[in-house]
């Protein structure tokens, strides 16, 4: 399976020819800012052009009336030439920020709509990587290398334009150096663009293991890991600080190479105009606007070369963000997706259903039972016994790649998969809330009304609810809540919709016996209303379930009612027994429990 980064490399152009489509829909303003850059482009060369016909007509004729008129020209070159800068800065701004807000969109929507699959395998920092870093590393050539690179190249070509009209020999002995200095810029864009890959990569490395680190903070202090942790990073850190290093180094030997060989092709231009300035056959205005000329022109060469740094460094960036947006998101409107999602009235039904992660350890084989509409049905097993996983199919978060899930009578697979999710709820294991106060977290911003919830729960548990219901300051994940008011938040989140199908995925493991049966209160209170699905470890919650579907190594060893199974004395028995025995061992014999009225 392809990762993000691990799909074929793309040619500079065609990523570039992708990256500009991005500008398309303000090439109106792009059209402006060019306009702009080529009478920019066109003042900056003027410049010396002026001064020569200055020094020649006014000053070598003695101090008059034109040299006024001269300065006055000059001046007003000079700030149209800076009006013009700024606002060709402004727009390219403007384009550069409008192109990144729409780049940024899109790599966060497509990250939303990935497949399970994938986003299962990639690591939270890699993608995270991908819509900060990557993305500020085009800022650049939208807001500026694109339009600057026409400029720098307009500007050369002014300047010699300027230069042969000026003097056709000093003009040839400045560009002698010109060999020298493509030989240097090209061993330059090697170096560089090497170093510039690997920077790329070790950010990524850094991203995704501070990540890792910061999620699991918790067992770092626990096991007291500080000293090999740390080593990790700096290890990583100290690469990263090495490549920039080698890139700096590169960029301190390049640029005083090319002021170097524009020295010398001043001092060329300076002994061809020494033999002519003692016959005469050189005014001293062309000398002074070849100085400038000789300043300006390696001015856009040097500009030139970092613009392709800036390049280099988008094509990089964009290649993974590519990469990222190549892959195929979640098919949730193909074609054979189109059957609405109506409510569950007959059945739920796996018939023959295998699943693999891998495509090679099998994890589901052949399983095969019927849950009817509005009933109870339990699933338990070992650890690894495909339980989860069965949640994971019934929300098409993965497809099985043999047999099929069949609600009331249709294949799952051909319902509309968002319509599909609406009509469903899950509690998880482990719940997952936002930064944001309690009623938001229930809600998410659907059109529902938690209050009939909160009414019929404070019946029963009057001070939990004056708790939870107005609480405002959720830290990150919820960590200002216990476990056990976490899953009461995501239970209601998951019944406010009055979902079809209700998923309850090992939601009460981890939780206090109080909570415990808060939790099987309202979930009794439910019981005839939806389709639930209570996958457990702890045998005692799903006891009054209507079927329990007992799994071994992903295959159905036992079916039936909690009395039913436990008469069998099989697999299940052996399971109720060992919890039976691990409660009386660990049971408190000073304490009880708080006696809790049924809602």
């Amino acid at each position: 399976m392809t990762t993000p980064d691990s799909l074929p490399p793309k040619t500079d152009w065609h990523i570039l020819l992708r990256l500009l489509a991005y500008i398309k829909p303000y090439r109106r303003y792009l059209a402006g800012a060019i306009v702009i850059t080529v009478v920019v482009s066109a003042l900056g060369p003027l410049r010396p052009w002026l001064f020569r016909h200055a020094i020649d007509t006014a000053i070598a004729t003695g101090i008059n009336l034109s040299l006024l008129w001269w300065g006055l020209i000059i001046g007003g070159t000079l700030l149209a030439h800076a009006s013009l800068m700024v606002a060709q800065s402004y727009v390219l701004q403007w384009i550069g920020q409008q192109t990144l807000h729409d780049i940024r969109r899109q790599v966060f929507d497509h990250v939303l709509h990935l497949p399970f699959r994938v986003l299962d395998t990639t690591p939270v920092g890699r993608l995270v990587t991908r819509a900060t870093n990557d993305v500020e590393a085009l800022n650049e050539l939208f807001s500026s290398g694109v339009v600057m690179f026409i400029s720098d190249i307009l500007v050369l070509i002014w300047l010699l334009v300027f230069m042969f009209l000026t003097d056709v020999q000093l003009t040839l002995y400045a560009l002698a150096v010109i060999p020298l200095l493509i030989i240097a810029a090209v061993i330059f864009r090697t170096k560089v663009r090497a170093a510039y890959d690997a920077i790329r990569v070790q950010v990524a490395r850094m991203n995704a293991f501070l990540n890792e680190y910061l999620q699991g903070i918790s067992t770092i202090h626990l096991f007291n890991y500080f000293h090999p942790q740390a080593e990790r990073f700096d290890a990583i850190n100290r690469e990263h600080a090495r490549l920039q290093l080698r890139t700096i180094t590169y960029y301190a030997v390049f640029f005083p190479v090319v002021e170097l060989l524009s020295v010398l092709a001043l001092c060329l231009v300076l002994v061809a105009a020494f033999d002519r300035t003692i016959g005469g056959t050189i005014s001293m205005g062309t000398l002074v606007s070849f100085m400038m000329y000789g300043e300006m022109f390696f001015r856009p060469i040097r500009d030139l070369t970092e613009k392709y740094n800036i390049l280099q460094t988008a094509t990089t960036a964009s290649s993974r963000i590519f990469a990222l947006l190549d892959q195929a998101q979640e098919s949730v409107s193909d074609s054979g997706a189109t059957t609405p999602a109506t409510p569950i009235t007959r059945s739920v039904v796996f018939y023959k259903v295998s699943f693999s992660y891998d495509g090679i350890t099998p994890v589901l084989c052949d399983l095969s039972f019927e849950i009817p509409a509005g009933s109870m049905v339990g699933i338990v097993g070992a650890t690894g016994s495909g339980k989860s996983t069965i949640a994971s199919l019934l929300l098409k978060f993965y497809e099985p790649q043999k047999g099929s899930i069949l609600i009331d009578g249709v294949e799952l697979r051909r319902i509309e998969t968002y319509a599909h999710r609406q009509r469903c709820g899950i509690v998880l294991q482990e719940a997952f809330l936002f930064s944001r106060p309690v009623q938001d977290n229930i809600v998410l911003g659907r059109a529902v009304s938690s209050q009939h919830l909160w009414e019929r729960l404070y019946q029963s548990h009057p001070e939990l609810v004056q708790r939870l219901r107005h609480l405002q300051d959720i830290s990150e994940r919820g960590g200002s809540l216990s476990s056990g008011e976490k899953q009461i938040i995501a239970l209601l989140r998951a019944i406010v919709g009055n979902p079809d199908l209700l998923i309850l995925d090992e939601a009460t493991a981890h939780v206090d016996s109080y909570t415990e049966q808060v939790l099987m209160d309202i979930i009794a209170d439910l019981r005839g209303r939806m389709t639930i699905v209570a996958i457990a470890h702890r045998l005692a919650t799903i006891k009054d379930a209507d079927n329990i579907i007992v799994l071994h190594n992903g295959r159905i060893v036992e079916q039936g009612t909690h009395s039913k199974l436990l008469e069998q004395n099989g697999y299940y028995a052996h399971l109720y027994r060992v919890q039976q025995l691990e409660a009386a061992t660990f049971a408190p014999t000073t304490t009880s429990l708080p006696t809790v009225a049924k809602a």
